[in-house]
């Protein structure tokens, strides 16, 4: 009776120890993955004084076991403005983190940002890093570093942008039809990766030469300042009339400004006054079928075309500088033109079959500007024939080769073929500065037609004060000797 007790003794002993060892096991599969309850830990709290503030994630085990977390951490370590508590134990990096199945357990991610420090950047960001089974899964943190007006997914109806603080537009910011968005100047809009404006109805925003109007990418640190494709760009719908550009900056985007979409009926309308558009991947100015009046506006450095007029329109550019240089942000070197001109646009629809789109070009006058770029051929012409094509180019340098016929009146009025007449920017490479050098061929040479139109150039010089009207956006006057 003994034995048997003891026996039996045996048996339950082993079944306690057996199933404490079973209890003990975690699922070891390495394609084992965590669930979270978002995909980004965003605090899109305004802040107004320096502190702190909190977010939750919760995270899920959806297997039948348990899991064992190896590490949790913050990709930044110690000098990471984030801190995490999970499950009540706080620290930059967490080891051995259990979740029984099917189970879940709770981060609070912690922040602190004082949006008082301007050398702050507009996004703080960094990542959590979970390690399960020696498998990666990793959930972005994003902050905003200064004080800003927050728009993220918002329809506008009337309103006003101030230059009080910085605007901040998280994926898009949409101007109803009838709707106006007017901006003062000096007001800063920064743009998230990609965000972009959307007008159906109209903007005006008109900035002046002390307090210009930018449109940014949020990202303000000092490597991401000509960097591009970090938003995808102002895009104004067809229909949308009366739109207003003056001391504006757009830089660091896809496309610059968009006027006008195909798929839509009627046009879309816009002045731009001194205005810059630099840096885009795709355009600067993306144009179908719409009206653009411009002058002192420069329009540089983009990854297919600074300016296409495409599917008619009617188009003026006056004392502007077209310049593409691209260079070091692609591996494929620019193919395209700097300016194209067309009547005719084909595209594939989704069903991969040809469309094509034709309209009139009932204008495309470009006087006093400049057209060059690091291309042997940097205007590009697409004439369907069967539509109106009144293209007119009067007192400009157009970076061509000697083989592009230049004779025809009708289109071309004392242009200077760029390969032999260097408008000598000052710098091209460094600082991206479009002004004239003192050997530059731009210099003097412009009608006056166009100079008394415009007398003050994009800085504010007069272009009466010397011999004659320089070329493009910027007057060079030299300084006398005494």
């Amino acid at each position: 009776m003994t034995r048997s007790l003891y026996q039996i003794g045996l048996v339950v002993l082993g079944l306690f120890l057996l199933f404490s060892c079973e209890d003990e096991r975690y699922l070891s599969s390495p394609d084992a993955q965590l669930r979270f309850s978002a995909d980004t830990v965003m605090f899109d709290t305004v802040f107004s004084t320096m502190g702190s503030t909190t977010r939750m994630l919760k995270v899920f085990n959806p297997y039948k076991d348990k899991l064992l977390i190896s590490s949790v951490k913050v990709g930044g370590g110690e000098f990471s403005n984030f801190r995490l508590n999970v499950n009540g134990v706080a620290g930059n990096e967490i080891r051995d983190v259990e979740i029984p199945p099917n189970d879940s357990i709770f981060i609070f991610v912690e922040v602190t940002v004082d949006p008082n420090g301007q050398n702050l950047p507009m996004v703080v960001k960094d990542s959590i890093r979970f390690t399960t089974n020696f498998n990666e899964q990793v959930i972005p943190l994003i902050a905003w570093g200064q004080d800003f007006h927050l728009i993220k997914c918002a329809t506008l109806k009337n309103e006003t942008w101030k230059s009080d603080k910085p605007y901040l537009v998280y994926n898009y910011a949409y101007i109803d039809t009838l709707a106006t968005l007017t901006i003062e100047p000096g007001a800063r809009i920064y743009f998230h990766k990609g965000a972009g404006l959307y007008v159906k109805g109209n903007i005006v925003a008109n900035g002046t030469r002390d307090n210009p109007i930018l449109f940014l990418a949020d990202r303000l640190e000092t490597s991401y300042k000509n960097v591009p494709d970090q938003w995808n760009g102002i895009l104004l719908f067809s229909g949308s009339k009366g739109n207003q550009f003056s001391h504006c900056e757009i830089k660091n985007a896809n496309i610059g400004l968009q006027v006008g979409t195909i798929e839509h009926e009627g046009f879309a309308t816009a002045t731009l006054a001194n205005t810059k558009i630099e840096n885009m991947a795709y355009a600067g100015i993306f144009a179908l079928k719409s009206k653009i009046t411009a002058h002192n506006a420069v329009i540089a450095n983009c990854g297919f075309y600074a300016v296409a007029l495409l599917v008619g329109g009617e188009y003026e550019f006056y004392h502007t500088t077209i310049a593409n240089f691209w260079g070091g942000y692609s591996r494929k070197p620019r193919s395209t033109s700097s300016l194209a001109i067309s009547n005719i646009l084909e595209v594939n629809n989704s069903e991969g079959k040809k469309v094509v789109f034709t309209g009139d070009l009932t204008k495309a006058h470009f006087g006093n500007s400049i057209i060059y770029g690091n291309n042997p051929l940097e205007l590009q012409l697409g004439n369907t024939k069967e539509k109106q094509f009144n293209y007119y180019f009067d007192h400009c340098i157009l970076q061509v080769p000697d083989t592009f016929n230049l004779s025809d009146k009708n289109h071309y009025n004392n242009v200077l073929r760029g390969n032999k007449n260097d408008p000598r920017f000052v710098d091209i490479s460094k600082n991206l500065n479009y002004e004239l050098d003192t050997l530059s061929a731009a210099k003097d040479v412009g009608s006056a037609v166009y100079s008394k139109m415009f007398p003050y150039d994009l800085k504010g010089k007069d272009r009466t004060a010397d011999k004659g009207p320089d070329l493009g956006a910027y007057e060079r006057i030299e300084k006398k000797n005494r």
